[in-house]
């Protein structure tokens, strides 16, 4: 008996399209009932069966011990138009050699230069709001961190129509690439909408960075700081090899869509979290007078010493974190007493995990930045080979732009305020509506004007 009559499966299931209705209409949804079906749930798309893993320790399995005997699944086959052999979607040994080439440019001293270019992007947007204004908070999140990422990737200003076209495809891009992971495998080629939207927008990404690539000078690529210039001028240590200018292409091509809406999610969820816990508010502001000891720029040292608004957003993504990972069996493997194998489809929604109530408590669903969590039960990133390169890239951004914005401006709901979860490959926040508070100058983070 194989493990599709072992698993068993999910409630909702349509004749002919399978799960795909529920998946598409109530994702998040969806995805956190899995839990009460077992460890382990069959879900079916059409002609494909889908094992979701919805058990912590099962998971950790499956991105640890199990890692060797997988590689990416479907939901990255779906983005190599985009991305094509990057480290999203490259197999074992093309990841493995890539990985090593590209690790170091996450080392300290790089992260410590992208964060001068991150301090500056995030004292633009400080200086760009007015007392009394009112933003939508998931829209300024959006293009504020595809424009830091766009200016820590090339080293000069990209032309202002190359930027919006970046901005714009990416936006497709998140938001089409789940609805064609989710769909029956029969319908990858239709030229259905979500089909065309997403192809046509990776096109034009990867003719910007195709662009950029072909103009940069290769004398000067050790003086420089861009992500493009150091990608072409890194070298695996063990061979000496560098990365061929389409290989680059495709590393740029998936830091910009895996770089910019784990970022703008997390910020615009984490001013929403602040603004309606007032407490946790006042401690963050506590800390960064501590840190910072009044206005100044934020540095790459200072962000080592916020633990606390770390924990901020530490929180925020456990409740509002990645939607969907997937990964395919290329060895049989015994996963939960099931023998799956070689070939199968495996999906875990870290978004559904992080809210179960069996691993962090009863009050799974509320936002505590104290929370003490269980050591190796908090996986924002996945963990394992895969674990996503730039964690502690995007950890630096974040920590820059809350440290700069929350001593100058307390953002409070608008009218109309009503935040919602909405499908993308994080559970991307729309309806957050603020209006901008400046603090007053007498003190660091004195009190709000009325």
């Amino acid at each position: 008996m194989g493990w599709t009559q072992e698993v068993p499966s999910a409630p909702g299931r349509w004749p002919l399209l399978g799960h795909a209705v529920p998946l598409m209409r109530q994702p998040l949804d969806f995805v956190r009932s899995l839990s009460k079906t077992g460890p382990l749930a069959r879900v079916d798309l059409g002609g494909l069966s889908v094992l979701f893993v919805t058990d912590m320790e099962l998971t950790k399995e499956v991105f640890t011990r199990h890692a060797p005997k997988m590689t990416k699944g479907r939901l990255f086959d779906n983005m190599e138009a985009l991305v094509g052999c990057g480290l999203a979607t490259a197999d074992r040994e093309t990841h493995r050699v890539h990985r090593r080439i590209i690790q170091p440019l996450f080392a300290e001293q790089h992260l410590a230069r992208y964060a001068e270019t991150m301090t500056k992007q995030a004292v633009h947007l400080a200086d760009s709001l007015w007392a009394g204004q009112e933003l939508s908070v998931e829209r300024v999140m959006s293009d504020y961190s595809i424009n830091t990422l766009t200016a820590t990737m090339f080293a000069a200003d990209l032309d202002p129509q190359a930027v919006t076209t970046v901005r714009e495809s990416v936006r497709v891009i998140l938001d089409t690439m789940l609805k064609r992971a989710v769909m029956p495998p029969w319908a990858d080629r239709l030229p259905i909408p979500p089909n065309r939207r997403f192809l046509a927008a990776s096109r034009r990404i990867r003719e910007v960075i195709e662009g950029v690539i072909a103009d940069t000078p290769r004398s000067d690529l050790a003086e420089r700081t861009d992500l493009v210039a150091t990608l072409l001028a890194a070298r695996d240590r063990e061979t000496g090899d560098r990365l061929s200018d389409s290989e680059v292409r495709d590393e740029l091509a998936t830091m910009l869509f895996a770089g910019t809406e784990t970022t703008a999610s997390t910020l615009a969820w984490a001013l929403h979290e602040l603004a309606t816990h007032p407490e946790a508010e006042q401690q963050a502001l506590e800390e960064l007078d501590a840190v910072l000891g009044g206005p100044r720029p934020v540095t790459f040292e200072d962000t080592k010493k916020m633990p606390y608004l770390r924990s901020v957003l530490e929180e925020t993504l456990r409740l509002h974190g990645v939607t969907l990972l997937m990964r395919r069996t290329v060895e049989p493997v015994n996963l939960g007493g099931a023998e799956i194998p070689a070939g199968t489809e495996i999906a875990l929604s870290l978004y559904a995990l992080h809210r179960d109530g069996a691993v962090f408590g009863s009050d799974a669903a509320e936002f505590d930045p104290d929370r003490m969590r269980t050591h190796g039960n908090y996986l924002p990133f996945g963990a394992g080979n895969r674990k996503c390169i730039g964690n502690d890239f995007s950890w630096t951004e974040s920590l820059i732009t809350l440290a700069t914005l929350l001593p100058r401006w307390q953002l409070r709901p608008a009218a109309g305020y009503a935040p919602r979860e909405a499908l993308a490959a994080m559970a991307s926040p729309t309806g957050i509506r603020m209006t901008a508070h400046e603090r007053e100058r007498a003190t660091a983070y004195g009190p709000v004007h009325s």
